[in-house]
């Protein structure tokens, strides 16, 4: 029988000790010993997966007198805040609060630090709590009576016990073990009525240039290069199984110590033989990823994001993760190390690339390598509530709020496909959220006839492009918080986790200093009226002249009613095909705007120009309807010519027109 830990000895075990395993390198997934002997430990509150998410659930749940544990699958707490990701992700900073404000607190700052000072505070809190972290658990089964999770068990032969449990991993794990109900992949338009999920081609990281996509250009039967895929690749607003590229948020440095960066074991340059060809023929040849001190991220059309390296990922077996991460590894150094030293490589990215290197003194264990792979979406969870654009967008408002998200909508791109004859990246979207917005409670908790003591802070039930703005790093620390705190409150009421009273519930929240709620005028049923689907460009993917202001709530350009005259700003959209098209333009109206604002419409019957009123109208606006090209031949400019206010820019769409 394997020995019991019991309530009262938990506090008695050194909190968030080191792991004293030795150390394994860059790996996921590796051998551990097994426990000896294996253990039964008893909790109030089980939570797994060392994320920001499960982080702030523990710490919650023990600050509120319940026994927690934190158990992890590696070495290190934090997750991605943890593991490279220190550019964070907001939004808006107003609507970052309690347990995620402490954090950066501690930290001294809210994006740029180093990934050691992360975990260094997440240590503080853990132990400030009392909670106890048990490292290289890998989880092996759930053990449930009725719709009740009694166990967790691991690979090392160690289990749980616990009256509630939190899954807080990025892959959904410990729910798709307990029977919950997932989706992988991307949700077609249809299924929630929204505009931009599904398969997109948008021009946002991509090629700038035509790049032929065969080993002997122009012939087909020579096969395509390496990373490009001969699939289908759907059409727009089509679901998939795809998903949004992976990568490593290596942090980098120009210092003279900086770690050159390595050449991996195995490596390949024909794997880069796209890069090769697109800096030859681009006539501004890319640096492929970003280059500054501190953590460099995915840019432009082939770059650190492994796209379509993942798919297997979220419902993969640890072994075939391992494969895949070692994939990642071997594939980002590898292109580090081909476009800082190989001679096909344009001198002047050569230059630049090699005056950077990993930076000295972060992630010891791995050489300086982020020990982390940023998995930015896996399962995510079916319940009763589930998030949509149309939450995103503050047209649909929950009444259960546990917490505010405010990123753009965005998706890393999914495939990488040949389009009349050229390569084409597709699935990135990058589609702003006009303010903060609020998160259902009911969409952190499954459906009760599923499992009545599990609560989800990180792969929560949403649609993929609203997971694509909820998933940054304060969202998980704001929903763990949450969890945590209606854990504890399930147990004292002994109650399923749907049953908590939300009353008490949002009392707890606000006293802990949640923001649940953003406290803005309600959208007009003008502004929630929405544009039927088609194709949109966002303000970010348009070309600008002139200083452009963006809004300090965020979400769109306006042109603080200055220089008139000299800015303007162009959206060219890529239409699939011939046909008539309903432009519309969005913005929110306002008493300090134009209404005079000057748009000109290059179409196939030439060019139209309109006068827009945005102070007395908003939302989607249709302003025009004509023949369009497919093709990038069209376009749509904004001015602010002789303009009697401000002038607002955000998005355009091009909508098949009805028959």
């Amino acid at each position: 029988m394997k020995p019991v830990i019991p309530l009262f000895l938990l506090s008695s075990l050194v909190a968030s000790a080191q792991p004293t395993t030795p150390n394994p390198g860059l790996k996921y997934y590796y051998p551990v010993p097994a426990a000896n002997p294996a253990q039964v430990i008893e909790a109030d509150v089980c939570v797994y997966g060392g994320t920001p998410g499960g982080v702030s659930a523990a710490v919650q749940a023990a600050r509120m007198g319940k026994k927690a544990v934190l158990v992890v699958f590696r070495r290190h707490v934090g997750g991605m805040t943890s593991g490279g990701l220190t550019a964070t992700d907001i939004g808006n900073r107003k609507a970052i609060g309690g347990f995620a404000n402490e954090i950066y607190a501690h930290i001294g700052r809210t994006s740029g630090f180093r990934p050691s000072l992360a975990e260094a505070a997440f240590l503080h809190f853990l132990k400030e709590a009392g909670v106890t972290v048990y490292y290289e658990h890998r989880l092996k089964d759930v053990a449930k009576e009725g719709n009740r999770i009694t166990s967790v068990s691991f690979e090392n032969g160690n289990s749980v016990k616990a009256k509630m449990f939190v899954d807080a991993t990025y892959e959904g794990d410990l729910f798709a073990k307990a029977g919950v109900s997932f989706h992988v992949g991307r949700e077609s338009n249809a299924t929630y009525g929204e505009t931009i999920n599904g398969v997109q081609f948008r021009k946002s990281h991509n090629f700038n240039v035509k790049v032929d996509p065969y080993v002997k250009p122009g012939d087909p039967s020579s096969g395509l290069l390496p990373t490009i895929s001969a699939e289908d690749p759907g059409k727009t607003g089509e679901g998939d199984k795809k998903m949004q590229a992976y990568n490593f948020r290596f942090n980098l440095s120009n210092s003279p110590e900086r770690i050159p960066f390595p050449k991996p074991e195995g490596y390949d340059r024909g794997r880069y033989a796209l890069y090769e060809r697109y800096v030859k023929v681009s006539p501004k040849p890319p640096v492929p990823f970003q280059l500054h001190n501190g953590d460099c991220n995915n840019t432009g059309g082939f770059s650190t994001d492994h796209i379509g390296a993942n798919y297997g990922w979220p419902e993969g077996g640890y072994e075939e993760r391992e494969k895949m991460f070692q994939d990642h590894v071997n594939y980002q150094q590898g292109l580090a190390w081909f476009s800082a030293n190989d001679a096909e490589v344009p001198q002047e990215i050569r230059a630049k690339v090699s005056a950077f290197g990993l930076l000295k003194g972060e992630f010891p264990e791995t050489g300086g390598w982020p020990h982390e792979l940023y998995v930015r979406e896996g399962r995510r969870m079916v319940s009763e509530y589930v998030m949509t654009e149309h939450e995103c967008t503050s047209r649909k408002i929950p009444e259960d709020s546990v917490g505010l998200a405010a990123y753009t909508m965005d998706s890393h791109n999914c495939q990488r496909v040949v389009i009349d004859g050229a390569v084409r990246n597709e699935g990135d979207v990058q589609v702003r959220t006009p303010r903060p917005y609020s998160i259902s409670y009911r969409s952190i908790v499954p459906k009760e006839s599923e499992c009545a003591n599990l609560l989800v802070s990180v792969c929560l039930s949403s649609s993929h492009m609203a997971y694509g703005s909820i998933r940054m790093e304060p969202v998980f620390m704001i929903l763990g918080q949450s969890a945590g705190t209606a854990a504890s409150m399930a147990i004292d009421s002994g109650s399923a986790v749907q049953k908590v009273d939300y009353a008490k519930l949002k009392e707890r929240l606000l006293a802990d200093k949640q923001i649940l709620v953003w406290d803005a005028p309600p959208l007009t049923e003008e502004e929630k009226a929405m544009a039927p689907a088609g194709i949109e460009v966002d303000d970010e993917a348009a070309s600008k002249t002139g200083e452009w202001t963006e809004a300090v709530a965020g979400g769109y350009l306006h042109d603080n009613n200055d220089g008139k005259g000299t800015k303007s700003i162009t959206y060219t959209p890529d239409l699939p095909k011939d046909g008539n098209y309903d432009v519309y333009l969005t913005w929110r109206k306002n008493g300090n705007r134009a209404t005079n604002v000057p748009v000109e419409i290059t179409g196939a019957d030439g060019k139209k120009s309109v006068k827009v009123d945005q102070r007395n109208k908003g939302g989607w606006v249709k302003i025009h309807s004509g023949s369009f090209k497919a093709g990038k031949s069209s376009s749509l400019t904004i001015s602010n010519k002789d303009t009697n206010g401000h002038v607002i820019a955000d998005a355009v769409r091009w909508a098949p027109a009805a028959k």
